[in-house]
């Protein structure tokens, strides 16, 4: 009994991840002096004077995502997701990295930043670039494996729902890579997409541990 509640409280982590994550950054998306949605990522956010607010959601995200890995990993059967387990977990360690790790500042934020894009990338933003974009080849992949858990479980719904996630995600990332304008909004979307499916399969589990 004792190890079902931790199970739950461990996957309750993975359900509130995501929703936390966009909920602290849309707050400051509409709050912070100087940051605008259209020319920066979210992950500028870490910089500035309020910049450890950010920082911090990255890292509590992650952890909160591998908490969920950890407490999924005796719902499933091997060979029936728990690479995909795995995955997440990766997922999650790359976003703790992206909170440690900041980019550069630029196109004017924080105050006082370049007015175009870095002339040149440091070392910690290039940590938090890789950390970042490692996280989201994770969920892809992990979407995937669901996608076949799912089949073979002869449920479509979930089964479509994974595919479509791992085709649109990065397919938003490569979109706003090619904006001028618009491009924190296409980043942003994208996490949704991502981050959201990991809080959606959280809630799935938790369900499917709780009606055993």
């Amino acid at each position: 009994m004792k190890n079902k509640i931790i199970t739950r409280l461990l996957l309750l982590g993975g359900v509130i991840s995501a929703p936390l994550f966009f909920l602290i950054a849309i707050v400051q998306v509409f709050t912070r002096t100087g940051f605008d949605i259209k020319r920066h990522a979210i992950s500028n956010l870490t910089l500035g004077d309020l910049g450890w607010i950010q920082s911090a959601n990255f890292i509590v995200t992650g952890l909160l995502a591998v908490w969920a890995a950890v407490g999924a990993r005796g719902l499933l059967q091997r060979g029936t997701g728990k690479a995909g387990l795995w995955l997440i977990g990766v997922y999650g360690i790359g976003m703790i990295m992206a909170g440690l790790f900041k980019p550069d500042p630029g196109f004017g934020f924080p105050s006082g930043a370049p007015e175009g894009m870095p002339t040149a990338m440091s070392g910690h933003a290039a940590l938090h670039s890789m950390a970042f974009f490692a996280s989201f080849i994770c969920l892809i992949a992990a979407m995937l494996i669901f996608s076949r858990r799912f089949r073979v479980q002869g449920e479509q719904g979930w089964r479509i729902y994974c595919l479509s996630s791992a085709i649109l995600a990065p397919l938003l990332i490569v979109a706003g890579m090619g904006m001028n304008s618009g491009v924190g909004i296409m980043m942003g979307v994208a996490g949704m997409v991502a981050f959201g499916w990991v809080s959606s399969l959280a809630f799935r589990l938790r369900n499917e541990q709780i009606s055993h």
